[in-house]
């Protein structure tokens, strides 16, 4: 059996450093994802809250954060259980813009984790959508 791996691509109408910026500022993962207290860094903590809950949904640690090129940190959300899952961007610049990879691998495997897997295939695809908006809007402003 294959491991489930999640594996997204877009495209973003901004410059790395401009998208760099929503996957790490406070304020821009706020606007798509779910907000820290402080800008994700190498070797920090990674908590996220929830926008109107201000609950804790997201826990890991920042292992690699290469301005504007490349992000990495371990992911886990309680429905994971004890399971550490990596999270991996990858931002190339082209033509007009940028291509943002997202690679999400070391998820509980099995059938009887595939719903947790659907539901986090999902939810990765509406951030994308409110990314995608919230970007190009501040870009297009």
């Amino acid at each position: 059996m294959t491991d489930a791996v999640l594996q997204k691509t877009i495209f973003l109408r901004a410059t790395p450093e401009t998208v760099w910026d929503y996957l790490t500022e406070p304020d821009r993962l706020a606007e798509w994802f779910h907000k820290p207290e402080r800008r994700l860094a190498e070797g920090q903590k990674l908590e996220m809250f929830g926008t109107t809950s201000s609950d804790l949904l997201i826990w890991g640690e920042v292992r690699q954060a290469r301005r504007p090129e490349y992000l990495e940190y371990t992911f886990t959300v309680k429905p994971m259980g004890d399971a550490v899952s990596v999270v991996r961007w990858t931002l190339e610049p082209v033509s007009g813009g940028t291509r943002l990879g997202l690679v999400h691998e070391g998820l509980p495997q099995g059938a009887e984790a595939f719903g947790l897997i659907l539901a986090l295939d999902n939810g990765w695809d509406e951030h994308f959508g409110k990314m995608r908006t919230a970007l190009h809007e501040t870009v297009d402003a």
